[in-house]
């Protein structure tokens, strides 16, 4: 086979802000910082005082760094990694969106690209309009266009809705009118970044099955980003590992997600959290660790269907004394297409807890867990009953849950359908 995609030495650097300062402002805050913006321009370069610099104001952030591989013509390849790994950037200096900062990428083909729902299209034009809109975009010709025409509006299943605004469509409705403008592109290379988990399961399984056939049957390349390790598996051979912006594997499919699986559920196990940047809050307290314990007091990284298990938040307290009686800790479980699928908060049960010590744990007790197996990310929360968010982790750790008799009847549920599972009991009615 020969090569579809080579990248050498690939880095991208971006300049973010320090201090964390918020997002939004006042209208005397606006015109505060325009005045300084003003009196920095004309007295900057003549006053030794003053405030920051524009330099020491940012600070570099390296979201690639040094990436070396090669994709060949045919294959489907899966990307994972955690939030922040540098997915997304990646496939975004791949469809040219943006530009590496070091590095060189050659790519030998017709690019598509399905990154964000909705992208070219016009709220304003019908599903018609934007049809011939986005496949131009694409770089699609009116005879082409013609050609696929009545394939893509099959495809997407928006007959009913051809002439009607697309400002009026549902997400799923967008993605799917998206997907198949762009896989009847005839493209060398398919890149999809993610969106399909707007739609639902059939027709995430459709998509699925034109990705794999465009690479089986008409050899064209796909690469696909998506955190359902079970679509990635079914749909690739192999994958990429990306980790803090570095290649961390390339290889076949089931040992790049291992890999990905055991560094995500190894900050459960030794209590890795301290050093994880990605995080918001006051920081007057902050989670310094995690633990998942059995019935047995014993930490792990896999648990099965209906068992009772403990969940341990260490904490380090910088500020909060004795009169902050309030504290609420909370830890969310969110399944492979990243639906919140379990919420446990203190303050449900109406428990409320004081940080006195400068570290410290709380822990929390699971009865009868009615997850279906799989795999599923961890979000943790430290806060305050009055409002006042702590420290906040999103899709931190991971754990697996296997099956287990959940029902009494062997029967393991259908975890391919519904994450949780709920007991029922039937009655024959005459």
């Amino acid at each position: 086979m020969s090569i579809a995609i080579k990248v050498e030495h690939l880095g991208k650097k971006y300049s973010i802000a320090r201090g964390g300062r918020k997002s939004y402002s006042t209208l005397r805050e606006s015109l505060s910082h325009q005045g300084s913006r003003i009196a920095n321009r004309l007295f900057g370069a003549f006053s030794d005082r003053g405030g920051p610099s524009r330099e020491s104001a940012t600070k570099d952030f390296w979201a690639l760094h040094d990436l070396q591989f090669e994709v060949q013509h045919g294959q489907r390849i899966g990307i994972v990694g955690r939030n922040g790994a540098g997915k997304s950037t990646l496939l975004k200096i791949l469809s040219r969106i943006t530009e590496p900062t070091t590095g060189r990428v050659e790519l030998h083909g017709r690019v598509s690209s399905l990154l964000e729902v909705g992208t070219g299209f016009h709220p304003e034009l019908t599903g018609r309009e934007n049809i011939s809109l986005n496949a131009t975009i694409l770089g699609m010709s009116r005879k082409e266009i013609r050609r696929h025409f009545d394939q893509i509006v099959a495809f997407a299943e928006v007959e009913e809705f051809l002439e009607t605004p697309v400002k009026r469509y549902s997400s799923g409705m967008y993605v799917r009118l998206a997907f198949a403008v762009a896989a009847h592109l005839d493209p060398d290379i398919l890149i999809v970044d993610e969106v399909l988990a707007v739609g639902d399961k059939q027709f995430q399984d459709k998509c699925l099955g034109r990705m794999e056939s465009m690479s089986k049957h008409e050899g064209r390349t796909v690469l696909f980003v998506s955190h359902d390790l079970d679509a990635i598996q079914r749909l690739c051979r192999d994958a990429i590992y990306l980790d803090h912006g570095k290649l961390a594997y390339q290889g076949d499919v089931a040992s790049a997600i291992e890999r990905y699986m055991s560094s995500a559920g190894a900050l459960s196990a030794d209590q890795g959290l301290a050093e994880v940047q990605d995080r918001w809050g006051s920081g007057r307290a902050r989670i310094s660790g995690l633990d998942i314990l059995n019935s047995d007091a014993q930490p792990v990284t896999t648990l099965q269907s209906g068992q009772d298990f403990e969940f341990r938040i260490s904490y380090t307290n910088h500020a909060c004394d004795a009169t902050v009686n309030d504290i609420v800790v909370s830890i969310a479980l969110a399944n492979t297409r990243r639906v919140t699928v379990m919420l446990v908060s203190s303050d449900f049960a109406g428990q409320y807890f004081t940080l006195q010590g400068d570290t410290g744990s709380i822990s929390g007790s699971i009865r009868d867990l009615n997850l279906a197996p799989g795999d599923y990310s961890i979000t943790l929360f430290l806060g305050r009953a009055s409002g006042e968010t702590l420290d906040c982790m999103n899709d931190v750790a991971r754990i697996s849950v296997i099956g287990g008799d959940f029902f009494g009847s062997s029967h393991p549920g259908l975890p391919e359908q519904c994450s949780t599972l709920t007991r029922s009991n039937w009655t024959e009615n005459s």
